[in-house]
């Protein structure tokens, strides 16, 4: 009854210690000599004791089984039918439980971390509803933190769609329902002049990292107000999962100032504000206190990441602080980066220049600017002027084709209205400029109608269809309609996981997926590796690079413009070796000397997931120098 199923042992033991080295150069003597490998994933699975250091703590008995960052015990109760199939499974040796005074709170069984995984596995797959899952997750993350970044390390395809898009965006529009226990900093409007004090309230001095949003735009849902804390809790959940950040250096945010979203100011189970947004300078005045707070006391190497503010906020916010604070914008930086990289590699397939290519958008909000200026920097590479790239670029948005002329068109998007005659819908933007790549992230679901994708197979030997918008029910189409639509010769790339496409000839697809998580982990590790304190546009161009250069033809037969994300761990590394090497090359890194391996030098940032040994030092003197003395 007890008995785990052969998935649950595959996802465990499927890694193998060859991974890292071949995505990058050899690996230098700090990844062999003496140091398990952290970058695979889980490592293979094995037996024997913890040769890890001991780490000294203070805490003892209930004070070390309820702390989750010390914690090795597991708690899952698996029901199936009303059956309780399995109870509790601990990690600490007898010599721990004794020295820690937890003897005796503990049932009689010693397991090892591995058997821990697959106990949360067997009940993880009992599970068919995601929501669930995504609960079960939390609840681990909340008693056990090693273990759940050892299961997440374990099968990241698995668990990236749970702890993030598109699960967390239902668990953020049932946050009254799924909260649980807090987790992250809850600052609100009313707190405005308190800032500094609401920081000392949280545990952790050492914050290296910050994910922060105000809950206006999450993901493609809206208005979701203080449910929007989901979001920086996956993030940098990511964070550590994808990058190896530390989990304590991490520190997630949400700005309450209220919702516009009557259905929450009307739900008696929601645990936000409830009243109208607060707008204007009040609301600013919040903002730039809670910069200086952070800063204050984090220092002004404390990366500090926006996340789902809405378009009215995002830019000028970006621009207000991008030059003052270490500091990007993922929706729109991060975005940029992931689309770019998934560009530069279908470029491998099209065999032809970026300047060759004319770009449609559907949307012309954070996502969309961001990817424009990226591929406006990616095209200077190529020599052509900022005017001429942006000529290749069109957007629209819910008015229709943005051209001169076209009234209410704020800063950012005056700079792609071109000389056109309006066109309202995209069927006839696409039937009239002829673009070779389209490119959706206005989170309206179904946009790239069969119209539209058989038009782009028609202008195109290999159209370019990017179906970025997120969670999965707001994608403009599926890699299923794109491949088959156009005979298997469209290049796709979707913001959520879709499974692999077979045609009908026999050729199947497996759809690439741009996700931000191929970019901000490894961006936020090699930051903050090196003290970088102003984070550039070009860091997030090296970025793309960087994950395009991983792409191999093998990849992009298989229909992927991405590593497989079961890499994702060593893609973040290279990436963050990039932008450590980059750094110093710059003269924007604050640590010096400069690393001569910076391979080891990044690497020795990296969380490991592997459980501590409390075991104290234990040792004696010489016979004759603890003789007791006597009268």
């Amino acid at each position: 009854m007890n008995s785990i199923s052969g998935k649950s042992v595959l996802s465990l033991c499927r890694r193998t210690p060859g991974a890292l080295r071949s995505l990058s150069s050899p690996a230098p003597a700090a990844l062999s000599v003496g140091r398990p490998l952290l970058l695979g994933g889980l490592r293979m699975c094995h037996s024997g004791g913890n040769s890890r250091p001991s780490v000294s703590t203070k805490k003892r008995g209930y004070d070390i089984t309820r702390n989750p960052h010390l914690n090795k015990t597991l708690l899952v109760v698996l029901v199936n039918k009303g059956v309780v199939l399995g109870l509790q499974g601990m990690a600490f040796t007898l010599e721990e439980r004794l020295q820690l005074g937890i003897h005796g709170l503990l049932p009689p069984c010693f397991l090892s971390q591995d058997v821990q995984v697959l106990r949360v596995m067997k009940s993880y797959e009992l599970r068919s509803n995601p929501l669930d899952k995504y609960i079960l997750l939390m609840t681990l993350q909340d008693r056990n933190e090693k273990l759940f970044y050892r299961l997440l390390t374990s099968d990241i395809e698995e668990f990236m769609p749970i702890v993030y898009t598109p699960t967390v965006g239902l668990a953020c529009q049932q946050y009254g329902l799924a909260f649980r226990r807090p987790r992250g900093l809850f600052i609100t409007i009313h707190d405005k002049g308190h800032i500094a004090t609401m920081l000392n309230s949280w545990p952790e001095d050492n914050i290296k990292a910050i994910v922060v949003t105000d809950g206006e735009r999450i993901l493609g849902l809206g208005d979701l107000g203080g449910y929007g804390m989901g979001i920086p809790v996956g993030k940098l959940a990511l964070y550590t999962a994808c990058g190896g950040v530390h989990p304590q250096q991490c520190l997630p945010v949400l700005l309450d100032v209220g919702t516009d979203n009557e259905a929450l100011l009307n739900d008696p189970l929601y645990i936000g504000l409830k009243h109208k947004r607060v707008r204007g300078k009040e609301y600013d005045d919040l903002i730039d206190e809670f910069m200086q707070a952070v800063t204050d006391k984090y220092g002004m190497n404390c990366l500090i990441q926006f996340e789902d503010f809405a378009n009215t906020n995002a830019f000028r916010i970006l621009n207000k602080y991008r030059n003052r604070y270490c500091t990007f914008n993922d929706d729109i930086q991060g975005t940029a980066s992931v689309a770019v990289a998934g560009i530069l590699a279908a470029l491998k397939i099209t065999k032809n220049k970026l300047s060759d290519h004319k770009f449609v958008f559907q949307g012309a909000g954070e996502a969309a600017l961001g990817i424009a200026h990226l591929l406006i920097m990616a095209m200077a590479k190529e020599g052509v002027s900022h005017a001429d790239a942006a000529k290749r670029i069109w957007m629209v948005d819910s008015k229709g084709l943005i051209v001169k002329g076209r009234g209410h068109l704020n800063h950012e998007k005056e700079e792609f209205a071109h000389e056109h005659p309006h066109i309202k819908t995209l069927e006839e933007v696409v039937q009239t400029i002829k673009p070779t790549a389209v490119i959706g992230v206005a989170a309206i679901g179904g946009a790239f109608t069969e119209k539209i994708i058989k038009d782009m197979a028609s202008f195109n030997e290999r159209p370019i269809i990017f179906a970025l918008s997120n969670p999965t029910s707001k994608a403009e189409c599926t890699a299923e309609q794109c491949y088959r639509l156009t005979e298997g010769r469209g290049i796709f790339a979707s913001g959520s996981p879709f499974q692999k496409v077979t045609l009908a000839d026999g050729r199947t697809f497996y759809p690439g997926q741009g996700n931000n998580a191929y970019v901000f982990p490894g961006v936020a590790l090699g930051v903050i590796a090196c003290g970088v304190r102003h984070i550039s546009d070009d860091i997030f161009l090296t970025t793309a690079e960087a994950i395009s250069e991983m792409v191999t033809e093998e990849h992009l037969a298989e229909g992927r413009l991405y590593p497989p994300l079961s890499t994702i761990r060593e893609v973040s590394f290279k990436i963050a070796v990039k932008i450590v090497d980059y750094a110093y090359k710059q003269g924007i890194a604050s640590w010096y000397p400069e690393p001569k391996d910076k391979e080891a030098f990044v690497l020795s940032h990296v969380y490991s997931a592997d459980y501590d040994s409390f075991t104290l030092d234990s040792y004696t003197w010489p016979k004759e120098a603890m003789q007791v003395q006597d009268v």
